[in-house]
């Protein structure tokens, strides 16, 4: 680490590393005099009144705009990647770390992950710049790999952007004092598994303390949110309201047709295949859906099939989706699954005319390994999304 970047960032995707923007770019927004931190998240912007964009073709290209650097970014912000091993999440962070560097900021990518030695190797190759942070940003409190690095970090401040959804789930287990498990996941490995958990369990213990605030011991944890959540205990939220992305992309030309956004709940064991094909097959036909844009994790045959389907367009995006939505073209309607973009595409999209709908998940439509919070949790994901049009899972139902 440079010896004047006094805030190191580790991020592992590409939507962490473009909150891990918006934050810098709040941060740097909000000096010398910070403005306050809340403990809840506001009411959105509402679109009304805003200035109608213009109209587009199905194949119109939207203008990009180039990116323009910060006024004072750069060397007091590092941001560490460690990559997953899927060609489209490296691909899409290849490109973000690209926008990063084109702000000023210093990109480091170090490999984690690929051979049993790899994790060593970074830890081994980061400790010292951690250690000798003053502030550290992540972005997945629940990586495992994230929380081995807490344990060197001396730093008082710990900022935590949002890694999707996850950050609803993330402020609840932390209030209520538990261990950190992902809402989808479910206990298995018999007892190699638990062998594991166990041998882990200090570690676990240690990020769990660090992510709890104590003004005595010298912590300070902030939360940088699009997401619903009401931060605890002495945490401070600072909202996302994607500021960033709207400052450099856009407003993006509208096409007349309604978009689809994929999931990755089948990839994740939550939703069951042949119920999520029923239900992107009537969500086509009940909004003249014509483009799907596909979720990085989503697999290549996955997508075939739904194409076969639907007859619907399948769009693999180079950047997140706030982005892609931003630069354009986008439908003038975006119909969703129960995700992170429910609540990111409205700040993201505020003031272009876009509407964004969410469509619930039934029961039926779960799988039998599913988590029991699988549920519960994908309910309160689109209940508590602002600004948004809801739609019944029935009607997916019964357009099939």
């Amino acid at each position: 680490m440079t010896p004047s970047a006094s805030t190191l960032a580790f991020v592992e995707s590409p939507v962490q590393l473009l909150n891990v923007l918006e934050w810098a770019h709040a941060e740097a927004a909000s000096a010398p005099g910070r403005g306050p931190l809340l403990d809840g998240v506001p009411a959105q912007p509402s679109r009304a009144g805003a200035r109608g964009p213009a109209e587009a073709g199905e194949d119109a290209a939207a203008p990009v705009h180039a990116p323009v650097r910060s006024a004072g970014a750069g060397s007091w912000l590092r941001i560490v990647v460690l990559p997953p091993t899927d060609p489209m999440s490296r691909g899409q962070l290849r490109r973000m770390a690209g926008l990063a560097r084109d702000e000023g900021y210093e990109v480091a990518w170090q490999e984690a992950r690929g051979g049993r030695l790899a994790p060593v190797k970074a830890l081994a190759a980061l400790a010292k710049d951690v250690r000798a942070a003053r502030r550290v940003v992540v972005g997945d409190p629940f990586s495992r790999y994230v929380q081995l690095l807490l344990t060197l970090v001396r730093a008082e401040e710990l900022v935590v952007v949002d890694d999707g959804t996850a950050t609803m789930e993330f402020v609840a287990q932390t209030a209520r004092g538990e261990r950190l498990v992902r809402w989808h996941r479910v206990g298995g490995g018999g007892l190699p598994g638990r062998v594991r958990e166990l041998a882990y369990a200090p570690v676990s213990a240690t990020a769990r303390r660090r992510f709890t605030p104590a003004a005595g011991a010298g912590r300070r944890v902030e939360v940088f949110s699009s997401m619903p959540v009401t931060v605890h205990g002495g945490m401070t939220l600072r909202v996302n309201e994607f500021a960033w992305t709207r400052s450099r992309f856009g407003p993006p030309r509208l096409t007349k047709g309604t978009d689809l956004v994929g999931t990755s709940l089948v990839e994740t064991g939550v939703v069951d295949p042949a119920r999520y094909l029923d239900a992107v097959r009537a969500l086509t036909l009940e909004h003249g859906a014509t483009r799907y844009f596909a979720h990085r994790r989503e697999s290549a045959e996955k997508l075939r099939t739904l194409s076969e389907a639907t007859g619907l367009e399948i769009v693999r995006p180079d950047l997140p989706l706030e982005l892609i939505a931003r630069r354009g073209p986008v439908g003038r309607t975006i119909v969703s699954f129960p995700s992170t973009v429910v609540h990111t595409l409205p700040y993201a999209l505020t003031g272009t005319g876009v509407t964004v709908a969410v469509c619930d998940v039934e029961a039926a439509w779960l799988t039998g390994s599913a988590s029991p919070r699988a549920r519960s949790f994908l309910a309160g994901v689109t209940e508590t999304a602002r600004d948004v049009h809801r739609l019944p899972a029935q009607t997916a139902s019964a357009a099939g």
